[in-house]
């Protein structure tokens, strides 16, 4: 029987979701044997590879994606993440840039950008940028907790207040 890479990929899937990862690297690295041009399952095994831990063989297999794909905004945001765990703020600023100039109305991009700020201690830029994620989906979670507390580091009780009133609403 011949192996094709869309069963390959689908039989890592299966594989990473139980936890098997090893089986699940195998898998993707055999599909990405027959199709190397095949932004998704590169990509898929930048998950693989986050979920276990692994964040540098993430980081290197979501650049491949990208590559492939330089406008796939879920490959973007993966490496701009990825970028951000390992503490590579530049890198992680550089990824999320060109994600809003893929864009600009995705919020993830935007929150991105206020969590890179954050870190370096650009309270007021943070703000800016949480609250432009918040802007485009008012209830994205993450963005008001972030909001919440970048707000108390600025030392804005009302701003903590709100956020943390409409985190309670969508709860």
């Amino acid at each position: 029987m011949t192996e094709r890479p869309e069963q390959l990929n689908n039989q890592a899937i299966h594989f990473a979701n139980n936890g098997n990862y090893n089986d699940a690297i195998s898998c993707f690295k055999r599909a990405i044997v027959l199709d190397s041009e095949n932004y998704l399952l590169w990509y898929n095994l930048g998950i693989t590879y986050r979920d276990m831990g692994d964040l540098n063989n993430a980081h290197d297999s979501f650049v491949k994606a990208i590559k492939i794909a330089p406008n796939n905004e879920d490959a973007i945001e993966a490496l701009a993440t990825c970028c951000l765990q390992l503490k590579h703020l530049d890198e992680a600023e550089h990824f999320s840039l060109i994600g809003l100039d893929t864009n600009e109305m995705n919020p993830h991009f935007w929150n991105l950008m206020g969590v890179i700020n954050f870190q370096r201690e650009n309270y007021k830029e943070a703000a800016n940028f949480f609250e432009q994620a918040l802007f485009l989906n008012p209830y994205f979670e993450n963005s008001l907790i972030n909001l919440r507390d970048t707000y108390e580091e600025l030392g804005n009780t009302n701003g903590v207040q709100e956020c943390q009133k409409k985190l309670d609403e969508i709860k």
